[in-house]
């Protein structure tokens, strides 16, 4: 008989809840979002969020059950995020979740939202009947992280859900993740919040429009395999002072957005030529960091298999340029679905489950661990 586990995910601004069997099988995954209660403050606002999640958590579990045609004591076991993440939003669902599993008599499952993540990806691939083979690279890229873990069994039993894996941090971002530089580039050209979807759109329509600007590879001190976001950001708006050109574009998409028009149609017509350009050469580099990192890492190890996971793994010259390197170097990439790429908790479920069968549980005193490392 199956083991069905109710996972919840509110480690930043989604409030998730979704239902998963034997840790592979997707009854249901429902997310409410918050974009629209965060956008205008260019980022995620941490009471704001709490605030959300006490507001729509219970609602999301129920709507997760009835998709799914369960009830709520049909249910095995409770899988809830405790950390990284904003503190006030991951003790709403823990208090949930405690409070579920308490009240029915169910395992309580702790999950660290960087391993729901990478079990991501593998939810992923067993729809198409593959098994990503282990060891394996991952990149874990998104709004809040920047980092690269070499993944292993540690009994290994390869293609078993069941599985525990072993983690090993072997990179990371020195300063901005990713996700943030994104965010950050977004609001200095007058793009709004999130930045990733729309700048990824807008680079893909620039074509062969010559870059105003070249950004060369960032020079790294120390381990190779880190990252730095940092410098890139800081160049983009250096250029923009030093061209006040700039200027009046921006400030028309700056009111544009004011308005309330900030579709990919409404905001296209108001950038210049030189904006996609600079907006495409942003794109490169930041794609060029990842891919060089994650790749070099792979080769160095000895490992056959590269993951990415996270929001900006939806970024599609990303999924491309990994693809086209992988085939190059003999390497597979993997990459979820552009849904399970964003925080959800269909990945929290899955990554439960190895954990609820091998007796990693957790009591009443579970707390948020906002700083929570992946070992």
């Amino acid at each position: 008989m199956s083991i069905r586990i109710l996972g919840i995910e509110s480690s930043c601004d989604e409030t998730a809840a979704a239902i998963v069997a034997d840790g592979r099988e997707i009854l249901s995954s429902v997310v409410a979002s918050q974009i629209d209660i965060h956008r205008k403050y260019g980022g995620v606002v941490p009471e704001l969020a709490s605030r959300e999640h006490l507001r729509r958590i219970v609602p999301v579990v129920r709507e997760a059950l009835e998709n799914a045609k369960l009830d709520l004591r049909e249910v095995d076991a409770i899988g809830v995020t405790h950390g990284p993440g904003l503190v006030g939003s991951l003790l709403v669902g823990i208090t949930y979740g405690k409070t579920l599993a308490e009240a029915l008599g169910k395992p309580l499952v702790p999950v660290n939202h960087l391993e729901g993540h990478i079990h991501a990806v593998f939810l992923e691939a067993h729809k198409a009947g593959i098994t990503p083979a282990l060891p394996a690279v991952c990149l874990v890229v998104s709004g809040g992280h920047t980092v690269l873990y070499e993944v292993r069994h540690k009994d290994g039993r390869n293609g078993d859900a069941a599985a525990l894996w072993s983690y090993r941090k072997i990179g990371q971002t020195r300063d901005d993740a990713a996700g943030e530089a994104y965010d950050k580039v977004s609001k200095l050209l007058g793009l709004g919040y999130p930045g990733g979807p729309i700048l990824d759109r807008l680079a893909a329509v620039a074509g062969d429009v010559r870059p105003p600007v070249k950004f060369g590879p960032t020079k790294i001190k120390g381990n190779a395999y880190d990252f730095s976001f940092s410098g890139l950001k800081t160049a983009v708006l250096y250029h923009l002072r030093e061209n006040p050109d700039y200027v009046p574009e921006i400030q028309a998409r700056e009111a544009a957005i004011t308005k309330g028009e900030r579709k990919f149609d409404q905001l296209l017509p108001l950038c210049s030529p030189k904006t996609l350009g600079l907006v495409k050469e942003f794109q490169n580099a930041v794609v060029r960091e990842l891919v060089d990192r994650t790749t070099r890492a792979a080769e160095e190890l000895g490992t056959p298999t590269i993951l990415v996971s996270g929001g900006v793994a939806a970024n599609r010259q990303l999924r491309a340029t990994f693809e086209e390197r992988s085939a190059a170097l003999g390497l597979k990439s993997y990459f979820p679905s552009l849904a399970l790429s964003t925080d959800n908790a269909a990945m929290i479920a899955a990554a439960a489950y190895p954990r609820l069968k091998n007796h990693i549980l957790a009591d009443v005193s579970l707390n948020a661990c906002a700083s929570l490392p992946l070992a």
